[in-house]
């Protein structure tokens, strides 16, 4: 009886298991756009990734886990928009739909996901990614605008070269490596923040969290002007740095000002009650 019951089980799981699979339905959709084209998309559940393509082509693969959801998709002259439309009161599971998106190295590119991975790569038109639970994952992007903006999700920026880069994050940790530009700000209340590079050759760096952690690393010929401060926390340096006036006391172990070498790139680093560390890489 047992033995009965088990396999009774385990055929229940297998015709489930093709039930479900049998749901999925691949769609591919094919837009023609000209320089400097603007694509969105929209997926309440499902990660997105963004690559560059060949040509003029907006090539949007997607594939679909229930017939609970269908995707919706326009073109008006230069701007495509995709977006994930839920047919009735889904879950994360039938709502979801993955995509694969190739498009046009200069196209600039907004996507959104609660739950889903976001991804791009090898751009060099904006980028703005946005989730709640969603990470992030950016890399090989120049000459671009990055704005990113989560909720609980990872960020992580890699090979970012002269990117006007924006993070805002309420609770995840935010990683950038190898990133540089005009601007490079980060914005969190809880999660930490970890930056390894060299400033740059100039440009203002400013790396904010309330109570999260901030670890900066940087070559002993990187060269910058940096100011440090945490009102609660522990506050560290490892670079020998000329020192310069502010407009706050500096105490050790809570606070240090100072420049390195040639002092190109301007670099704030502020939490209330998060540790922060410059290290010497």
């Amino acid at each position: 009886m047992a033995i009965a019951r088990r396999t009774q089980l385990v055929s229940m799981v297998i015709l489930a298991t093709a039930i479900y699979a049998s749901a999925e339905v691949r769609k591919e959709f094919r837009f023609t756009v000209g320089p400097r084209s603007v694509i969105s998309i929209t997926n309440q559940y499902g990660p997105i990734s963004v690559k560059p393509g060949v040509g003029t082509q907006v090539i949007v693969t997607a594939v679909l886990h229930s017939d609970q959801v269908e995707v919706d998709h326009t073109q008006s002259g230069n701007r495509v928009d995709i977006l994930s439309h839920l047919l009735s009161q889904t879950d994360a599971d039938t709502g979801r739909v993955d995509y694969e998106v190739s498009v046009p190295a200069d196209a600039s590119v907004a996507m959104r996901s609660s739950t889903g991975l976001l991804h791009a790569e090898g751009l060099h038109g904006d980028v703005t990614l946005e989730g709640s639970q969603a990470n992030v994952e950016v890399r090989d992007i120049a000459n671009a605008h990055v704005h990113v903006r989560t909720l609980n999700g990872s960020v992580s920026l890699n090979n970012i070269r002269n990117g006007h880069v924006e993070v805002t994050s309420v609770g995840g940790d935010v990683v950038l490596n190898a990133v540089n530009g005009p601007l490079v700000q980060v914005n969190s209340t809880s999660g930490k923040i970890h930056y390894e590079g060299d400033f740059g050759s100039s440009g203002e760096y400013m790396l904010t969290s309330h109570s999260g952690d901030i670890e900066a690393s940087a070559p002993t010929d990187a060269s910058f002007d940096v100011t440090a401060r945490s009102v609660r926390g522990k506050v560290e340096n490892d670079f020998l740095l000329e020192p310069k006036h502010t407009p706050f006391v500096v105490r050790a172990g809570s606070a240090f000002a100072g420049t390195m070498n040639k002092a190109a790139s301007s670099v704030r680093l502020f939490s209330f009650s998060g540790k922060i560390h410059l290290k010497k890489r």
